[in-house]
């Protein structure tokens, strides 16, 4: 009997051990669950967030009359750009542009056409490598109509150069109503610098000068940038034009009518004197300041390319030498040896300056466009300011108010 009570107690103490172990093992379990990897991985709640998708952005923004000298411009942001096309809609070809260093903007690198379609294509890739297009259409403007700029003078080869004189400027094929942009959109920069201003002749005409005549030496750079301008009433620069002009040495030469004699001075030193005769009192020389604007060995001079014909008791026609232009009016400096006998005592011309043969081939050799034949105690009148070249015949004030207001 004490054998078999043994027996019992020893087994309940046996159950009530593995029961405990099993208590035990159950808290163990419960406790280490939340903080042990799930058999199936990470949990959702603890994943590295998705990248955001890129965003691509073109301007202009897609639509009607586009400035077509504003560039095309496409950026991303939470990426980076993977390929951007520019192509015109009529001709299938593409416009040009340039990638930054980051791969965040494309910018297109050459002007796009008036009235022109353009479809851009651009794409970018996030973080993930996913790739997001972005399509746009733009349209450019449509001008009424397009001004051609003509440069004075054209622009020169290489080695030409003009004299501290010459009127510089630009001449439209149509009429420009908004003077204003069209001055804005030309640029001139001088060296050394010099105080300049516009004026304009008429609607299509502007001339630029200095306050007084150039320095000798200087270079003038001319930027005509009027494409893609409104020039008013929907005309539109047809394209833009540069050109560079140097200023050579210094040559004035002053015809006095009542000495009947000419000075010349080169870089405002006198070099020599010679004797002239003016025109005659029917026929007058303009007084003031005259520019060289053409020379030729040769050339035939017939007043009725002025309006003065046959009939009339001042017309003549002849063939003279070493001739240089100082008005559209008719007016040289050239040889005449048919009134040598009055050059340097009576004015017997129709408006020229008549030289010896010495003293109109020295002249010629030495005198080139732009230089300056200044004329005092004559009865003509001053030279008009739209005659090749009257525009020193103003002051500065004067000429100041002849530009855009």
């Amino acid at each position: 009997m004490l054998g078999v009570n043994k027996s019992r107690r020893g087994a309940r103490r046996g159950t009530i051990t593995i029961a405990g172990l099993i208590v035990v093992s159950l808290g163990l379990a419960a406790c280490s669950s939340g903080n042990s990897p799930s058999t199936n991985g990470q949990s959702g709640a603890n994943s590295p967030a998705a990248a955001a998708a890129a965003k691509v952005s073109i301007t202009p923004a897609g639509g009607d009359q586009a400035n077509p000298k504003t560039p095309i411009v496409v950026t991303a942001s939470d990426g980076t750009l993977s390929a951007v096309t520019v192509t015109n809609a009529a001709k299938g070809t593409q416009v040009a542009g340039a990638l930054s260093a980051d791969k965040l903007t494309w910018t297109s690198s050459e002007p796009l056409g008036y009235g022109a379609s353009y479809q851009v294509v651009a794409s970018a890739v996030n973080k993930d490598g996913k790739t997001t297009e972005q399509k746009s259409t733009l349209q450019t403007v449509t001008p009424t109509t397009q001004a051609y700029p003509a440069m004075i003078p054209a622009p020169p080869g290489q080695g030409a150069t003009f004299g501290v004189g010459q009127i510089f400027g630009i001449s439209f094929d149509q009429d420009i109503t908004d003077k204003a942009a069209a001055e804005k959109a030309v640029t001139v920069t001088t060296t050394p610098p010099q105080p300049g201003a516009w004026y304009w002749l008429d609607k299509k005409t502007a001339h630029y000068r200095a306050q007084t005549y150039w320095q000798a030496g200087t270079v003038l750079k001319m930027d005509v940038n009027v494409y893609g301008v409104n020039l008013g009433n929907g005309v539109y620069g047809k394209t833009d034009r540069t050109a560079t002009y140097t200023i050579h040495d210094s040559w004035i030469a002053k015809a006095d009518g009542n000495t009947d004699q000419m000075q010349i001075l080169h870089n405002g030193q006198p070099v020599k004197s010679m004797p002239v005769s003016l025109g005659k009192d029917s026929t007058p020389t303009h007084v003031g300041p005259h520019v060289i604007s053409d020379k030729n060995q040769e050339i035939v001079m017939d007043s009725c390319t002025y309006g003065v014909c046959k009939g009339d008791p001042n017309y003549y026609k002849a063939t003279e030498h070493w001739a240089e232009r100082i008005s559209n009016d008719g007016e040289f400096v050239h040889e005449n040896p048919n009134s040598v006998g009055a050059q340097g005592n009576t004015n017997v011309s129709h408006g020229c300056i008549n030289l010896n043969t010495e003293n109109a081939t020295w002249f010629f050799n030495n005198f080139n466009l732009g230089d300056v034949v200044e004329v005092t105690n004559v009865s003509g009148p001053k030279l008009p300011i739209y005659d090749t070249y009257g525009d020193w015949e103003l002051d500065w004030a004067e000429w100041q108010q002849g530009g855009a207001r």
